[in-house]
Order: structure tokens, then sequence, then C-alpha cells
């Protein structure tokens, strides 16, 4: 797989490809349009990143022809500025307007004589009523965003190489006595810079980039940032993670680290950490069930005593976003297919002992998989000099 690592925004025929797929779907449900409010699947669909606020944005996919892009008078130059593809405006007052004037009045414009809407399955109940009972749940753009097209992929790895660059500010700077905050903001600035001086257009709101470390004391609940002026201190174990999205493509890299040594009691858990992430990343194939991966991952933990330190599955997708579908997860039954991106990340978590864990993100290949976030992972590498 020839992969290069690009952060530009799609051509044409990529949006173009998409609303294609998304109509042949549509045609085999029946479907007269397609209602999308989500911004990420608007994103998805068009290009244009906004945050959702009282004003709505509405994506409205006809079976045939181009979307019609419901927004605010306001936000039409904005839209215009960011979007790629073919589209048709339909830009409404205000919120709230006048009767008539308003994006409702809008949208049952834009949906006259259709009898059949598909909808998002977090359709906001708003938007659902004003369908006028016209919709069915279907996740048509969901699916499609399942598999990464060749371009999406080289946008990934774009992502995933500012991955890397925040974990090596991370590991090179990262002592006994700095503060977790410290750290933050000195590898979320780093990466965040490197973004905007590659590509000074990106869009901020769809780049989101974060990078930290968590210290021994709270490493073993792994979303626990509460207190960033936490000292870090000789031993461990200590996890780094360099997570988020570069002009709307996710990535994520996460390391457990030691500082001076490695504490005896630690030994063991990363060791059947590392054997838990071998066996994920010779079973996340092409053809595999994504269930099947994350229970056969679980069993090894729990064989080797620790079915009572885990915390989360084996891993989940990355997209538009840094963390979505699909999800290698006991109770996912779907099958893996080339051009899925996954973090493969198996965990354990022991109060008093603190957290071990390695995220790579990695991409399906025809084969079986390739790692985009390529780091040192032995327990050697990651004890660092203090």
């Amino acid at each position: 797989m020839t992969i290069e690592a690009i952060c530009t925004p799609p051509e044409a025929a990529e949006i173009e490809a998409r609303r294609q797929k998304a109509q042949a779907e549509m045609a085999a449900q029946g479907l007269d349009a397609l209602v999308l409010f989500n911004p990420d699947n608007v994103f998805y669909m068009t290009n244009f990143a906004n945050f959702v606020h009282e004003r709505p944005f509405l994506l409205v996919v006809p079976a045939k022809g181009d979307p019609i892009f419901i927004m605010p008078g306001l936000e039409e130059p904005h839209v215009i500025s960011r979007a790629v593809g073919a589209l048709e405006f339909a830009p409404y007052r205000e919120f709230p307007a006048p009767e008539g004037e308003g994006w409702d009045a809008k949208l049952t414009s834009v949906l006259a004589g259709m009898s059949k809407l598909g909808v998002e399955p977090d359709c906001p109940f708003f938007v659902i009523n004003a369908l006028g009972g016209r919709h069915q749940s279907c996740e048509i753009v969901e699916d499609l965003r399942l598999i990464k097209s060749p371009w999406e992929i080289n946008r990934h790895q774009y992502a995933c190489e500012m991955m890397q660059l925040g974990m090596g500010e991370l590991l090179n700077h990262v002592k006994p006595g700095v503060l977790a905050m410290s750290l933050y903001g000195m590898a979320s600035g780093k990466m965040t810079q490197k973004m905007y001086a590659d590509l000074p257009s990106a869009n901020i709101f769809s780049t989101k980039l974060q990078a930290g470390a968590q210290p021994q004391a709270i490493s073993h609940d792994p979303h626990n940032f509460t207190d960033l002026f936490i000292p870090f201190e000789i031993g461990g174990p200590n996890v780094a993670l360099a997570a988020g999205k570069t002009n709307g493509y996710g990535g994520e890299l996460e390391r457990t680290f030691f500082l001076g040594h490695v504490p005896d009691e630690a030994k063991r858990p990363f060791e059947v950490m590392m054997e838990a992430r071998e066996l994920a990343f010779s079973l996340t194939k092409p053809g595999a069930i994504m269930h099947d991966v994350d229970l056969a991952v679980n069993n090894l933990l729990r064989k080797a005593g620790y079915g009572d330190n885990l915390l989360h599955r084996t891993g989940h997708g990355l997209g538009v976003t840094a963390h979505e579908a699909p999800f290698l997860a006991e109770g996912d039954h779907r099958e893996i297919k080339p051009g899925m991106v996954y973090t493969i990340e198996p965990g354990i978590y022991i109060p008093g002992i603190g957290g071990f864990r390695h995220s790579d993100t990695v991409v399906v290949t025809e084969t079986g998989n390739h790692n985009m976030t390529p780091w040192p992972d032995s327990i050697d590498e990651l004890t660092l000099p203090v």
C-alpha cells in the first residue's frame, strides 16, 4: 500500500463519488431524499464544517441531482468559501424568523412532493418534527464513512504524522517534577503550529489537536484529566497520548512509559498488554468479525488474570472525527474490510499501580493491516532516562 500524507481539502471528484454512492443506496431503499443534520455527515458530504447552534445547517440529498444546503443567510459566504462539489443553496432569514421565513419553511419547500425521507439515527426531534411523519431512520452516510478512499487514507496519514510529532514533544520533555499542564501546552501548541504552517487555510472547525500525558497516580483512569498540575515522578506507568483531527481527519497515538526504572509490579501487566496488542494486530484483517477480535483479546487478558481490569474495547474507528464507528468490540458483528481505519489499543487498568495501554492508528489492507503511527513500543525503549 502506497500512502502519501496530505492535508489539503478534497477535489470535487472525491465529494461527487460520495454523493453518487449515497444516491445509489437511497435508490435501493426507495428514498426520495436524505436529510442530514449531523455536522460530521454534512462535512463528509460537502467539506463544510460548522458547530451546532440555534441556527441549524441542513443538507438535503435528493434521489437525483445536486444536494441542497439549507443554512442561515449570514453563513452563505462561509459555506461557499469552504464547500466542495456541486450544491444548490437555500438560505433562510434568521432564527427565530417571521413565519414562513425560517429554516423549517425552507425545508418544507425543498421537500415538497417527497414522501419517503431518510434521516440519521441521531437526528434531533425538532428536525424530525418538521418532516411530518415522512421519515425513516437510516445509516447511509454513516456506512459510507466506514470504508476510506485512497485519498482519505492519505489524509489520515497526515494526521498520524502530526500525532507522532506530538508524541515526540511529550516524551522529549517529560521529566520528574514536570507538570502535566506544561506538557499539554507545549505538545498541543507544537502540533497546532505545524498544522497551520502546512496549511494556513485549515478549517478551525475541523481541526483539534491535543497531546498530553497522565502521571502514574491517575493512569489507571484513562479519561481522567481533572488535575493537570500533578507532577511526574520516578517510575510509572505513565501514559502519553496524542489524538485529534487535522483539517477534518483523525489520528491517535498513545504509549505507556516509565521514568528512570520500571517498578516490579508494573512488569507483568505491561508484558500482558503487549501480548494482547500483538494478538489484536494479527486478527485485524479482512474477513474477520469485529466482535471476534475483541473477544479473543479480552479472553487473553481474562486468562492472564486481568478480567477485572478491563475498561474498554480493543479499538474504535477514525474518520472525519477522531472517534467513531466501526468498533473492535464485543457486540459489533460487522466484517472487517479493506479501507477501514481503527485504533488498536487493548488496555489494563489497575488502581494503585496504573494504566497500561499503547494505541496505534491502523488501516486495513487487502491482506492485513498497516500501522500508520509506527512508534517505539518496547519496555526498554519507553523507559526514559531522568
